[in-house]
C-alpha cells in the first residue's frame, strides 16, 4: 500500500466522521430526540421537553464538546460511577503514553526508517508505506540504537503511567466504598450449593446451618425460588396496573379489560401462593444470607465453609439491580462442565472466523487477488479503485464482521451461569479481547500464508523472527484498521443509529408522543476491548512503523470527549463493579509491551544488531518484575476489602445508630417476587426467610381490587 492509499482512507473516514458530528450537533437540539441523547437525564431527573423554533437548532455547534471537557472527574463518578470514571482514565492513559511515543518516534525513529537505505526515494505521497517502517533498515545498520532508545522510553514512560494510575485507582476505589451510603450487599451473603436433607426444606436447613455455626452474626435469609410462572403473572399484572389504573389515555373498554385481567392475574397469583409456590418443591439451592456487620458478611463469604467444596458456596450477593435472577438457580456442580462448554464454543468461534479475516487479507494484496481472478485486472488496475479497494474496504469488512462478537460472547457469559449483570459482562470484556488480540492483531498478522508460516517455525524461538517479519510489513492495515473502527465507531457511537431509527419509527410512524428513556447501560464489554487492541497496535507499531501514531492520538482525544458526553447525557449507571476493569487493563498494557519487546528482539535478531540485541533482554525482564511488584501491591485491594476498612464502617453506623434502619432494609432488599419496589414485600407481609404472597391486594398499594 503507498501513502496515496492511506491518504484516501483518511480522507474518507475524516469525511464520515465529520459529516455525523456536525450532523449530532444538530440532531441533539431536536426536541423529538430527547430520549436518544439525554436517555439517563429523563430516566433519571425531570427534563422540561421545550419546542422553541429557532434557526439556532438547525445549526451545528460544538457546545457538547466545551460541555465534555469542562466535566470533572467527580461529576463522572457521580454519574456514571467508578466504571465509568476508570474507563476514562483508560483513555487519558493512552493519551499521555501516546502522545510520549509519538514525540520520540516520529522525530527519531522515523527519519531512521525512511533513510535507512541507500536507495533513490519516490515522491512522498507516491511512496509505499514500507518506507517509513523498520523494514527499510539496512542490516547491521548502526542507526538501531534509535530504536532501542525508544523502545526504553517508551516502555519505562509506561510503567511510570501506570504504577501512578493504579495506585490512584485504587486509593479512588476505597474512598468510594468508605463514602459510599450503606448497601444491603454488603451485609448479604450469596450461598450455592445448598445440601438437600432427608425431610427438610432448603430454609430449614440453611437456618439451622447459620444458626449453629454463625449464631453471633447470623440475621436472617431469603430463599431463591423457581417462580417463572409466578414473574410472568406479576409482569403481566404490573404493566396492566400502570396501563389501566395509575394514568394514561386510555379508553373506557381497555380500562374494563385492564381491571379484570388484573383481577385475573392476581387471583391466579393467590391460586400458586395456595397450592405452595413458595414451598420446599419450588426452592432452589441457593438463598442470600443477612448478617449484622459487613465484616462477619466478607468473613462468610470467603471461607470454605465445608470440606466439600462444591457444598455451602458463598461469595458476597451483588445488588439486587446487578442481579441475574434466571441464573441463580443453575446447580452449581454444573457450572464447571458450563466453562468447559462454552470454552470449546469459543475456541470454535475463533477459528471459524479465520475466514472472514483471510478473505480482508486477500483484498490488501491486489497482485494476488488479480492472479485468482483475472477477470477483475483491469477493473483493480484503476488508480482510485486500487486506492479504494487496498486502503478502505478491508477495514470495513473486518469491523462488520467484529460486530458479530460482542452479543455472541455476551451470550457465552450468559450460558457460563454468572448471576450478575456486572459479573457476565466483564467475563464477556475478556473475551471479546482475547478475540480481538487473536483475530485482529496475530491472525491478520500472519494470514495469507499461514499453513506456510506455521510450516516454517519447529520451535518457539522461531516466533519473535516470524512476527518481526510479518508485523511491518502488516502495519499499513492497521493504520487504515485505526482509521475505520476508531474513527468513524466514534462518530457512529455519537449518533446512536440504532436508537434514533427506532425513536423515528416510534415518533413519525407510530406516533407516540411520549418520551421514555432507552435504559441503555454502558457498553463495557465492547469498548474497553477497542481501546486496548488500539493500545495494543500502537505499542507493537510504535518504533516498527511510526505513523500509526498521530492517528491513534486523535482517536484517543476524540473518544475521551464522545465518550465523556455519552455518560452525562446517554448512558444509565444501573450497577458498578467498583473499578474491575482497571486490572484487566494493567494486564493487557503488560501484554503489549512485553510483545513488543519480544518482536523487537526478532527484529534486531534478523537485521544483526547484537547491541540493540542484548540491551533488550533487560528490558523484558525488567518490565515482568514491574507487573510482578503491581500484581502484589495493588491488585488484592481490587480483589477483596481490607477488615480494617469493613470494622471501621461498621462502627461508624453503630455509632451513627443506623444498624436498626440497615437491618430493616434487609428483610425487603432481596424480594424476588415484589413488583413495584422493595417495599411492597412488606406491605405483602413477605417473612424474612420465606416469600409467601398472603394479601394479594398488597401486589400494588395504588390498587384496591375487588375479591
Amino acid at each position: 500500500m503507498d501513502l496515496n492509499a492511506l491518504l484516501t482512507s483518511a480522507g474518507i473516514n475524516i469525511g464520515i466522521s465529520v459529516a455525523l458530528i456536525s450532523l449530532y450537533s444538530i440532531l441533539r437540539k431536536q426536541p423529538c430526540n430527547l430520549s436518544v441523547y439525554f436517555g439517563r437525564k429523563i430516566a433519571s431527573e425531570r427534563v422540561r421537553r421545550l419546542d422553541p423554533l429557532c434557526f439556532d437548532r438547525f445549526v451545528p455547534s460544538p457546545s457538547w464538546i466545551v460541555k465534555a471537557w469542562e466535566t470533572s472527574e467527580e461529576e463522572i463518578m457521580f454519574i456514571g460511577g467508578m466504571d465509568a470514571l476508570v474507563f476514562l482514565r483508560i483513555l487519558v492513559f493512552s493519551i499521555r503514553i501516546f502522545s510520549i511515543a509519538a514525540i520520540i518516534c516520529l522525530f527519531l525513529v522515523l527519519p531512521v526508517n525512511y533513510y535507512g537505505k541507500e536507495m533513490p526515494h519516490k515522491q512522498i505521497p507516491t511512496a509505499s508505506l514500507e518506507v517509513f517502517s523498520i523494514g527499510n533498515v539496512k542490516e547491521g545498520s548502526k542507526w538501531f540504537w534509535a530504536h532501542c532508545l525508544a523502545l526504553y522510553v517508551i516502555s519505562f514512560s509506561a510503567c511510570i503511567l501506570l504504577y501512578f494510575e493504579y495506585k490512584s485507582i485504587s486509593k479512588m476505589r476505597l474512598g468510594h466504598i468508605i463514602e459510599s451510603t450503606p448497601k444491603p450487599s454488603q451485609f448479604t451473603v450469596l450461598v450455592r450449593g445448598i445440601p438437600r436433607l432427608s425431610g427438610k426444606s432448603y430454609s430449614d436447613t440453611l437456618t439451622k446451618f447459620f444458626a449453629n455455626y454463625y449464631a453471633s452474626s447470623y440475621l436472617s435469609h431469603q430463599m431463591v425460588y423457581r417462580s417463572g410462572t409466578v414473574l410472568k403473572l406479576m409482569s403481566d399484572t404490573e404493566k396492566m396496573i400502570k396501563s389501566g389504573c395509575c394514568g394514561g389515555s386510555v379508553n373506557a373498554f381497555k380500562i374494563l379489560s385492564s381491571e379484570e385481567t388484573v383481577k385475573e392475574n392476581v387471583k391466579e397469583i393467590a391460586r400458586f401462593a395456595d397450592l405452595g409456590v413458595a414451598s420446599r418443591y419450588n426452592e432452589c439451592p441457593a438463598a442470600f444470607v443477612f448478617f449484622k456487620t459487613r465484616y462477619a458478611a466478607f468473613i462468610v463469604s470467603q471461607v470454605l465453609q465445608s470440606s466439600n467444596p462444591r457444598l455451602w458456596v458463598t461469595k458476597l450477593a451483588p445488588e439486587k439491580n446487578d442481579l441475574l435472577w434466571s441464573n441463580l438457580c443453575l446447580p452449581y456442580r454444573q457450572l464447571w462442565l458450563r466453562k468447559i462448554a462454552i470454552l470449546i464454543a469459543a475456541i470454535v468461534f475463533m477459528f471459524v472466523f479465520l475466514i472472514p479475516v483471510t478473505v480482508v487479507q486477500g483484498l490488501t494484496q491486489l497482485e494476488q487477488l488479480a492472479q485468482a481472478l483475472p477477470f477483475l485486472r483491469g477493473f483493480l488496475n484503476k488508480k482510485f479503485i486500487n486506492q479504494l479497494v487496498t486502503g478502505y474496504l478491508p477495514s470495513v469488512i473486518l469491523m462488520l464482521f467484529l460486530y458479530t462478537v460482542p452479543p455472541t460472547m455476551m451470550l457465552f457469559s450468559t450460558v457460563e451461569g454468572y448471576v450478575s449483570h456486572s459479573g457476565r459482562k466483564k467475563s464477556a470484556c475478556l473475551k471479546v479481547l482475547c478475540f480481538n488480540i487473536w483475530n485482529v492483531f496475530f491472525v491478520n498478522v500472519l494470514s495469507g500464508s499461514i499453513i506456510n508460516q506455521l510450516n516454517a517455525f519447529s520451535s518457539v524461538r522461531d516466533i519473535p523472527a516470524i512476527l518481526a517479519r510479518a508485523v511491518p510489513t502488516q502495519a499499513s492495515f492497521f493504520m487504515t484498521y485505526v482509521l475505520t473502527s476508531g474513527w468513524a465507531s466514534l462518530s457512529c457511537e455519537l449518533i446512536q443509529i440504532f436508537p434514533l431509527f427506532c425513536n423515528m419509527v416510534k415518533k413519525f410512524i407510530l406516533r407516540i408522543k411520549e418520551d421514555s428513556p432507552n435504559n441503555l447501560t454502558f457498553p463495557y464489554h465492547t469498548e474497553v476491548p477497542r481501546v486496548l487492541v488500539f493500545g495494543l497496535l500502537g505499542f507493537t507499531c510504535s518504533i516498527m512503523a511510526p505513523l500509526i501514531l498521530p492517528f491513534l492520538l486523535i482517536y484517543f482525544i476524540l473518544g475521551n470527549l464522545v465518550y465523556r458526553n455519552q455518560i452525562l447525557h446517554v448512558y444509565e449507571s444501573k450497577y458498578d463493579t467498583g473499578g474491575q476493569y482497571w486490572p484487566v487493563v494493567h494486564n493487557a498494557t503488560i501484554f503489549s509491551l512485553v510483545l513488543t519487546q519480544i518482536i523487537a528482539l526478532g527484529v534486531f535478531g534478523i537485521k544483526r544488531s547484537p547491541v540493540a540485541f542484548g540491551f533488550t533482554i533487560p528490558l523484558v525482564i525488567l518490565t515482568l518484575l514491574f507487573n510482578e511488584y503491581c500484581r502484589q501491591r495493588f491488585y488484592p485491594t481490587f480483589k477483596q476489602i481490607a477488615a480494617q476498612v469493613l470494622i471501621e464502617m461498621d462502627r461508624r453506623d453503630e455509632i451513627c445508630g443506623r444498624m436498626e434502619e440497615i437491618f430493616q432494609q434487609l428483610h425487603s432488599a432481596y424480594c424476588q417476587f415484589a413488583l413495584t419496589s422493595p417495599d411492597s414485600c412488606k406491605a405483602g407481609n413477605i417473612n424474612e426467610g420465606d416469600h409467601k404472597i398472603q394479601d394479594p391486594e398488597a401486589i400494588n398499594p395504588c390498587v384496591k381490587l375487588e375479591t
